[in-house]
Parts: C-alpha cells; sequence; structure tokens
C-alpha cells in the first residue's frame, strides 16, 4: 500500500447535526478532549466570562450560546486523522448546515433523550438520507430523565423512515441511570458523574454471565429490567449489517451523557471502525476515485473575517482525491486559471496552522482574495472536470438595508458583499438603480440579526432593516431570450437582480407565480439560481 492510500484509508470526515440543544458542541468537544486536541472541555453556555465551546469562535456564537456558522475540527485518535464538520443547530442557519453535509462523508445525529425526533432534526436527516451517507445516532443526556428507549428507536424508524440497531442499551435514566449494556462485548458498563471538562468518571465492567456482580453492581430491580428488555431487544430488533449502514439504510444507536462524557469514547471507537474512509465522488467525467487520482477538491465555505486583525477571507475546501502540496500548482475550473493555493492550513475553530501537505478527506483552508465561489472544483493543471453542484436555497425573508452613516457606504458594500458570498445571505438590487437599494434575502430571520451584529463588529458599520412582505422568488431561466424590462406581472411582484447580475422576480402571494407564466407566454421561472 503506498503511503498516500495508507494516508486516506485512516481518514474519517463526517458532520455532527441535531436539532438546536440536543448537545451537539458538547459531544464535538468531548471527542477533541480524547484525541489531546484540547486540555478542558468549554462550557457552551453561560456567562461572559465563561469558557466558550472550541467550536463557536463567531463574536455572536459567544455572546447567545449558539452555533451560527459550522466550525472545522482536525485531530487524531487511535491511528485515525478525524476531520470533524460541526454544524448550526438552528433551523436559521440550516443553509450552512446543508453545504457542509456536501463535504462530509457520514453524520454524527444528536438527538435529545427527553425530546425525541425534533423537526430540524427531521429536515436535516433528509438530506442524509438525499446524499446517501451513513448515519450514526448518539441519543443524548440519559443522566436527565429521558423517554422510554423503546419509544425513542420506534421514533426514530417512523419519523425518519431508517432502521434501527441499538449498539448498547440503556439502564434507567435521571438519576436512576445506572449505565449502559454493551451489546458486543455482552457486559454492564455502569455510570458515575464526572467533574465537568474532565475524561471519565470512574465506572467499572460487569459481565452479563457474571449475574450476582451485576445485581451487586445495579441493583436486583435494574438487572431485572435489563434481562427484560434484552430478550425484547434480541427478539425484535433489527441484526446489525455493516453494509445496510454504509448504504444509509440502518442506524447504530448509542445512548450516553456528553456532558459527563458517559459512552463517548465507547461511541467514538465503534463509529471510527464502522464509518468508511473517504469514498470516489460524483464528478461531470464519472467518480473519482480519492487513491488513484491526482489532487482534486471543491470550496463549500467561504468565511470572511475569521481573523479581525488581517481582515481575510478563507475558501474551505474538501479535498476528494490524491495529496495536496502547498507547493503544487492547480486549476481553478470556473475560473479558469492555474494557480498555487495560497497559505494553506488547517483550521481548529479559529485557531490556524499552516500545512505542507493533507490528503484526500481532509478539509483545508485557503486565503482567498475574491476569486473562488462556493461549489468551485479545483484538480491538477492537466485535467479539467467539476465535481457535482452544491445546491442553493431559495431565501424566505427580505429586508431592504440601509447604513445609517453614508459616509461609510464603501465598507457597507464590501462587508454585505463578503457576507453575501460566504452564502450566509443573498444579496438583490433594484432592477435599474445599481447597488443605490440593497435587499438582502435570508432563509431564516435570525440571519438579519447576524448580518448587523457582523457589519458592526467587523466592518464599524451600523445598518437599518426595513422587512419587506416578498416571501416567493423565482430566477429568470431564459432572460436572454425576453424581455425582462417589458414582462407582464402581478402587482405584488417586484424585478431585481441578483449579485451576479442575473434577474429574478420577487412576489408576496404564491399565486402570482403561475399569473405571471401565463401572461408572458414562453417565460421560464426557476426557485434556483445558476451557478
Amino acid at each position: 500500500m503506498s503511503e498516500i492510500e495508507d494516508q486516506i484509508r485512516r481518514r474519517r470526515t463526517f458532520a455532527i447535526i441535531s436539532h438546536p440543544d440536543a448537545g451537539k458542541t458538547t459531544l464535538t468537544e468531548k471527542f477533541l478532549l480524547y484525541g489531546g486536541a484540547i486540555n478542558l472541555a468549554g462550557s457552551v453556555k453561560g456567562k461572559a466570562t465563561a469558557r466558550h465551546a472550541v467550536s463557536d469562535w463567531m463574536e455572536i456564537e459567544k455572546q447567545r450560546g449558539i452555533s451560527v456558522t459550522s466550525s472545522v475540527l482536525q485531530f487524531e485518535y487511535g491511528g485515525y486523522c478525524i476531520n470533524i464538520l460541526d454544524t448550526p443547530g438552528h433551523q436559521d442557519f440550516s443553509e450552512d448546515t446543508y453545504r457542509t453535509l456536501m463535504a462530509a462523508d457520514s453524520a454524527v445525529m444528536v438527538i435529545d433523550a427527553s425530546k425525541g425526533v425534533e423537526a430540524q432534526t427531521r429536515k436535516l436527516f433528509k438530506v442524509c438520507v438525499m446524499r446517501r451517507i451513513p448515519i450514526f445516532t448518539f441519543i443524548n443526556k440519559m443522566d436527565r430523565d429521558a423517554n422510554d428507549s423503546f419509544d425513542l428507536l420506534d421514533e426514530i424508524e417512523k419519523e425518519l423512515g431508517i432502521a434501527t440497531c441499538p449498539v448498547n442499551w440503556p439502564i434507567g435514566s435521571g438519576k436512576g441511570f445506572k449505565g449502559v449494556y454493551d451489546r458486543e462485548q455482552k457486559a454492564v458498563i455502569t455510570y458515575s458523574d464526572t467533574e465537568k471538562g474532565t475524561r471519565e468518571g470512574l465506572s467499572q465492567v460487569l459481565p452479563l454471565s457474571r449475574e450476582e456482580e451485576l445485581r451487586a453492581g445495579i441493583g436486583d430491580e435494574a438487572a431485572d429490567k435489563l434481562l427484560e428488555e434484552l430478550e425484547l431487544l434480541d427478539g425484535a430488533g433489527a441484526g446489525f449489517d455493516l453494509e445496510a449502514v454504509r448504504r444509509g439504510e440502518l442506524t447504530p444507536v448509542f445512548f450516553g451523557s456528553a456532558l459527563t462524557n458517559f459512552g463517548v469514547e465507547i461511541f467514538l471507537r465503534h463509529f471510527l471502525q464502522m464509518a468508511t474512509p473517504p469514498l470516489p465522488r460524483k464528478s461531470d467525467k464519472g467518480p473519482v476515485d480519492p487513491a488513484a487520482a491526482g489532487f482534486s477538491a471543491f470550496v463549500f465555505k467561504i468565511q470572511a473575517n475569521m481573523n479581525r486583525a488581517h481582515r481575510d477571507r478563507v475558501a474551505f475546501m474538501r479535498i476528494c482525491s490524491g495529496r495536496f502540496d502547498a507547493s503544487m500548482e492547480v486549476r481553478h475550473v470556473q475560473g479558469g486559471r492555474i494557480l498555487r493555493l495560497s497559505q494553506p492550513q488547517q483550521i481548529m475553530a479559529d485557531e490556524r496552522k499552516i500545512l505542507s501537505e493533507a490528503y484526500a478527506g481532509d478539509i483545508i483552508g485557503v486565503f482567498d482574495p475574491g476569486i473562488f465561489s462556493i461549489g468551485d472544483t479545483l484538480c491538477m493543471p492537466k485535467e479539467e472536470f467539476c465535481y457535482e453542484g452544491i445546491p442553493t436555497f431559495a431565501p424566505e425573508h427580505f429586508a431592504r438595508v440601509r447604513q445609517v452613516d453614508t459616509m461609510k457606504r464603501k465598507q457597507f458594500i464590501k462587508g454585505v458583499e463578503q457576507i453575501a458570498q460566504e452564502g450566509a445571505i443573498q444579496i438583490f438590487q433594484e432592477f435599474n438603480t445599481g447597488m443605490e437599494e440593497i435587499i438582502v434575502g435570508v432563509v431564516g430571520v435570525l440571519q438579519f440579526d447576524v448580518l448587523r451584529f457582523r457589519l458592526e463588529k467587523e466592518y464599524n458599520v451600523e445598518i437599518r432593516l426595513e422587512n419587506l412582505p416578498y416571501e416567493h422568488i423565482r430566477w429568470i431561466e431564459n432572460w436572454d431570450q425576453v424581455d425582462v424590462e417589458r414582462l407582464t406581472g402581478t402587482s405584488d411582484m417586484k424585478k431585481v437582480r441578483d449579485l451576479k447580475g442575473n434577474p429574478l422576480l420577487l412576489f408576496v402571494n404564491p399565486w402570482s407565480v403561475g399569473m405571471t407564466l401565463e401572461r408572458n407566454k414562453g417565460l421560464v421561472l426557476s426557485e434556483f439560481g445558476r451557478n
């Protein structure tokens, strides 16, 4: 096996998804703790003086205690090189999560044991199914009162349409939480609380075969209930099938508590064995083999001002094949140029380490002078192909944005354009007036708060937002074949252009879309923009 093949084989790249407050960021931190990437886990919530989660690096995240942008974290554990993509849980930032899932090989779904499958879990899960990526489930917060374990499995199967296979089984919950039964090991691992931020509490392993020891360890009542539930589980539950897991048809389920660190390392060990290394990716020339092909990658995220001191802009790339060398030249397919990637770095939230090499499966950040867009492909200079595009989602909320201080027009335009290029917002301008009037479209209204906050903190620009009634947007597919200025619309229709100059129509009412199509024969409208 070549060095490149060996390096790719030990890569695991996955996204963590969940509904807000299910404990996703806490779980991420505990993974980093086991990998030695951090020494003490931070508290996700709390006062301004408290430690903050490593993955929540943006100022607004630290103040609000929520994740609003995806973070990329890399660490080593047990001979594996792990790339974690921590995603925002809040639905208003789901577009960032969708794009991040395009860069992942598998997903870890975190579910709150007392709440079960929630709305955002359902939405994100559908994206995973669409991509056919393996899903691993961690049912969290067993140290608190939880729903019945069989009911939780049943809910996952009914709500998400995926078979479940528990790898371990909980013994009680909340104050009665005794630990978990490891089905492979056929033993009970007892639970004890830990000092927050440390690795693990004192636990012991009690083999099921030594019943007296088991009863002494967890009590007769808990032991009787466990034996009864295991009989039910063995009789009714789906058997473990690794191929079905890798096809995205079966989700292995683990129970534990990220906050107290119980069950986290067990989960991590199993996950690394079950998850695949990077697999071939679809492109317009067919599947690209990670080990056989030369370097190739695609841009899935752009983030401005990660380092406020340098006012820089970083393009995040998922390497899909081969080995990246910092001195190599690559082809930027969409830009039509050969270039060297500037300041390639491994990024741990807002901390950076300049790197000289990386392999398929890795996520790297490179300095972007404003030439990259989300979805761009990079490959070897003599190659030319494109990876499948990253879908953009139509905004559902619109507002007119103006800067308070007219003398800060330049900073305002720069800030709005840079944040739009990250994909966090979409900006439009009046059809015939240029950038004098700027309309911002977002998927979730909380993005308006983020826009206001970032313009003030990063660009020193204060803005006023005027909410607009539009809720429906359509790009004009065949704008080069119709006279956009003479289109006959409805009274609630507005003509605008996007950042690339493409004409669009905004509507207040959904039925106006059909009426506009009826009044303009030959007009073709689309819910998605051109890449």
